[in-house]
């Protein structure tokens, strides 16, 4: 918990939790200039079995040079990779609190701003077609990619990554009919994955949205990402599914850094929802070796 205040009001007869405005930019800038330089605990110690289980002698070298970037990013607080990618949060708003002094949506792209300029992030947003940095007139790096969603309580829950190009690029969606079934998305996945082959920087996360409609899916498979690398999935049938689907991944041989190997992802992480009787929604959303992530309260 990076933030609480005791400040509360009555608003209609509802005791509401006040949280300033300012407390969220300086929680959003500090999750940011963490996230930039230190690599989670979850993410390294991954790397770390990757690189004791692998067989390859120089997958194994590439897998010790990472290991090596992170201490020296760490160390020396320097960017973990020049992608420093775009800011994608997932945000639980407590109905029972409420910002005061500013909209939560500007906190979080102040925030954000001011997170990308003090950890000298590299500013990565620009138009689609000219391709001009958008840092002079929207704002450094912005704006963040917000996805909101009223719970229960008084805090705010924030989840935060900063997602690179390279694993963005080779992620994808599809609607298969309902007989594809199981293997119909095991298949799929591992067609991404073969085709992505180096590009997204392995060894990767790899998220799998299920389910849902065609939007649902694709968020789904970008929160996949967030959970803790080594986790078991609650659902029985899809943990299973993740282990068959992480098994025949890691056989594909890509390897670090596509060099080549047996250790090609460290996890597979699967959302599933329900979805309409006439489609099974798919998608594949990938995040590199460098998965900077975080979850904080406030």
């Amino acid at each position: 918990v990076l933030f609480r205040s005791n400040s509360y009001k009555l608003v209609y007869g509802v005791q509401m939790r006040e949280i300033q405005y300012e407390d969220v930019v300086t929680a959003i800038k500090n999750v940011i200039v963490h996230c930039g330089t230190v690599l989670p605990d979850d993410a390294y110690k991954a790397i770390k079995d990757a690189h004791d289980a692998e067989k390859s002698p120089v997958a194994k070298e590439v897998l010790a040079q990472l290991l090596e970037n992170a201490d020296i990013a760490k160390d020396e607080k320097r960017p973990l990779c020049q992608d420093t990618g775009l800011a994608v949060f997932f945000v639980k708003v407590g109905a029972d609190c409420k910002i005061v002094g500013g909209l939560l949506r500007d906190a979080i792209n102040e925030g954000t701003e001011q997170g990308y300029q003090a950890a000298y992030l590299r500013a990565s947003t620009c138009e689609p077609f000219s391709r001009a940095n958008l840092k002079d007139s929207v704002g450094y790096n912005l704006p963040a990619i917000i996805h909101f969603d009223i719970v229960a309580g008084d805090t705010i829950d924030v989840e935060y990554a900063a997602k690179g190009g390279g694993s963005e690029n080779v992620s994808r969606a599809t609607v298969f009919p309902p007989a594809a079934g199981k293997a119909g998305v095991i298949e799929y996945v591992k067609q991404v994955i073969s085709d992505a082959g180096g590009n997204p920087c392995p060894p990767l996360t790899v998220g799998v949205g299920i389910g849902g409609t065609f939007e649902k899916a694709g968020i789904s498979s970008k929160h996949a990402l967030f959970r803790t690398i080594g986790s078991v999935n609650e659902d029985p049938e899809m943990a299973q599914m993740e282990a068959e689907i992480k098994d025949e991944l890691n056989k594909l041989g890509i390897g670090a850094m596509g060099m080549g190997g047996t250790e090609t992802v460290l996890a597979v992480h699967i959302e599933s929802n329900p979805c309409h009787i006439a489609s099974l929604p798919v998608s594949v959303n990938v995040q590199c070796h460098s998965s900077r992530h975080a979850h904080i309260t406030i």
